[in-house]
């Protein structure tokens, strides 16, 4: 019997986590899955050495001032790679945390496994090299991924991109509408402030503040918000109380709720992908603390930061940053989107879901978790992945 350990430690690794988790259990049906994780993997049948929800923290500042719960994580989770010895420790995403585990893993002679590698190709590429070094094997969901770390002479395959398995509406779009309570004669414009509340903080009131800007000039114009898991509706509505605007507030079918709305106000994020597949043109949003943004321009060499326009090699969706992000500026680019651009950013997204691979990713990355494990268990075995 297989023992997998998990580290993912943002709402998005969670997801694809629990993909990971019911993908496992169908090929080996008595297989024991721990780790570091949200409530989507325990469900999938990962029992939780720690929970993510305290831990989705994102930037060199913001990781720095939460170093010392981050420290004691990273002790309670090596010491039961100590002393439970698992086959394998499969590390998704979250790499600024991740990647202090992965060596202490390889130490102990545990294989790494990394799903979802860190962004080498965009910033800090030197880390290829040691990423290389230290993951037995790495899965990209991204076909631009793959370069940088053949380079650096990873083992690596685009295994396909997650999304496409799980991104797709459960009800038409009529059944939709019926289900929220949404009028689509109207402008129905979709608001994701995220999943971690520094960004919430940071960019829900901008996105309030855009929708009294609409609210003054339109009458038609109707405002929802996507709840991520994690969050409380009240949190949110706290923030909202402050502007004098309606906002419905939606948990469940997310998928759906895009495919009922024109336009989107997002924070980046998987979110961004997920709203290119739905076929949501999207405004992406992004601010983090002026450390991490100075940093970070020292370093980030990409022309675009959100992941639709890097595949299409196009600015297809509005992108602000930093001080950009502001009513004024956002509500410009929605209204853009809105008079001139949709139907183009439209049929620009319908050529995204070709770009990302075949479906049955989950699948294919749960094979390759285990053949990977067995190298270890079964070195006879290891030319046989």
């Amino acid at each position: 019997m297989y023992k997998i350990m998990f580290s993912a430690g943002e709402a998005s690794g969670d997801l694809h986590g629990a993909s990971l988790a019911a993908a496992l259990r169908k090929i080996e049906p008595n297989i024991e899955m721990v780790g570091f994780g949200g409530t989507m993997m325990e469900n999938a049948g990962v029992k939780l050495i720690a929970n993510m929800t305290e831990y989705s923290v994102m930037g060199f500042y913001e990781v720095i001032i939460n170093l010392y719960r981050l420290i004691k994580l990273r002790n309670k989770l090596v010491d039961y790679m100590k002393k439970e010895k698992p086959d394998i420790l499969v590390l998704i995403d979250y790499p600024d945390f991740n990647w202090r585990l992965a060596p202490v893993a390889k130490k102990l002679g545990i294989p790494v496994f990394s799903y979802i590698p860190p962004s080498a190709w965009a910033w800090r590429k030197g880390r290829a090299k040691q990423v290389a070094k230290t993951a037995d094997q790495i899965a990209a969901i991204f076909p631009f991924e793959t370069a940088v770390y053949e380079q650096a002479g990873a083992n690596i395959k685009f295994v396909g991109n997650p999304l496409i398995d799980t991104v797709k509406p459960s009800l038409d779009k009529e059944s939709a509408a019926r289900c929220f309570s949404i009028d689509t004669l109207k402008t129905n414009i979709l608001l994701l402030p995220g999943s971690r509340r520094q960004e919430i903080t940071a960019i829900f009131p901008v996105m309030l503040a855009t929708a009294v800007l609409f609210k003054e000039k339109y009458s038609s114009i109707c405002f929802h918000v996507a709840v991520a898991q994690g969050i409380k509706i009240e949190e949110l509505q706290k923030i909202a109380a402050e502007y004098d605007v309606v906002i419905n507030y939606h948990k469940d079918k997310i998928y759906d709720l895009m495919s009922c709305c024109d336009i989107g106000l997002a924070t980046s994020g998987t979110v961004i992908l997920e709203a290119a597949l739905m076929g949501l043109p999207t405004v992406v949003l992004y601010r983090m603390s002026k450390l991490t943004y100075h940093i970070a321009k020292m370093f980030v060499d990409v022309k675009f930061f959100s992941l639709p326009n890097i595949l299409l090699k196009e600015r297809v969706m509005p992108e602000l940053l930093q001080e950009q992000v502001n009513p004024e500026n956002v509500f410009k680019s929605t209204q853009t989107l809105l008079n001139d651009n949709e139907q183009y950013v439209k049929s620009k997204l319908k050529t995204v879901r070709a770009k990302l691979g075949s479906p049955g990713v989950a699948e294919r990355t749960a094979r390759l978790i285990i053949a990977t494990a067995d190298k270890k268990i079964n070195p006879m075995n290891r030319n046989n992945a």
